[in-house]
């Protein structure tokens, strides 16, 4: 039942060119780095990854990213990444973006054994009726567009079949875990780690701080270690290690004042 794995490079060592990844992360918010990171020293390329987003700032996996490790991304948002904009539009990177909510749901159904699902989200644009670029050709055209997708109707309202998502792996990172895989993630890290998680046949956890068995209250676990196969602990510098995409600074208010 130990789960515990001495490194990054060996929770890592059997992921091979052409896999699949579920990553978790919300922007640069509880992203994978340091399993990132060995994934990226042990040289792995083509990977197909699914994610919310591909990294910024050089960091998550934006390092894969710019090494041109990655062949495919599933995700919902590009975001500032410059990289990921110019792999794109160059044909050098294959994408599917969907709905954020989809994207969420179509791990979670995967994860469950959902094999798809209706959903009202895209019915009436390219995301059902099929078009959208997946991959262009270097010079302006697409070269793979989206295929439509099956609508049906229920009680007069049409929806879109969406296909849950299985992956080879899955990296995450939570604030809490046991050497059970017994995981905690803190707010917003929470958004899309547990459904990666999910979604993985392997999945590997990095966390903050690793606990003994039942010192995570039961009604606090937010994914049972059912889902989880491997877990790594990180040192305490790396996980303080964590990156700001947008800091914005609040003007000082006044202080020491009295009315009346």
């Amino acid at each position: 039942m130990d789960k515990v794995v001495a490194s990054a490079a060996d929770a890592v060592a059997d992921i091979r060119d052409g896999m699949s990844l579920a990553v978790g992360g919300f922007g640069l918010s509880g992203v994978p780095g340091v399993l990132i990171g060995a994934l990226h020293e042990a040289g792995v390329s083509g990977l197909s990854v699914v994610s919310n987003n591909c990294g910024a700032m050089d960091t998550g996996l934006a390092v894969l990213l710019s090494a041109g490790r990655i062949a495919r991304v599933t995700g919902s948002y590009i975001g500032g990444n410059k990289e990921f904009a110019r792999q794109y539009l160059g044909g050098e990177l294959e994408v599917e973006m969907i709905p954020q909510g989809t994207l969420a749901e179509r791990l979670r159904a995967g994860g469950c054994g959902i094999p798809a699902f209706y959903t009202p989200a895209g019915v009436g644009t390219q995301v059902a009726d099929g078009g959208l670029p997946w991959r262009y050709d270097g010079d302006g055209g697409v070269s793979l567009a989206s295929p439509p997708k099956e609508v049906r109707e229920f009680d007069g309202v049409e929806y879109v079949l969406e296909h849950g998502i299985r992956t080879d792996f899955a990296l995450v990172r939570a604030a809490k875990g046991d050497r059970h895989g017994n995981l905690v993630f803190n707010k917003s890290t929470r958004n899309f780690n547990p459904l990666a998680a999910m979604a993985g046949r392997v999945t590997v956890a990095e966390v903050e701080e690793l606990v003994e068995p039942g010192e995570i209250d039961p009604d606090a676990v937010h994914l049972p270690g059912i889902y989880v196969q491997r877990v790594v602990a990180l040192t305490p510098e790396q996980a303080a290690d964590k990156q700001i995409e947008k800091r914005t600074v609040s003007a000082p208010s006044a202080r020491g004042t009295v009315s009346g």
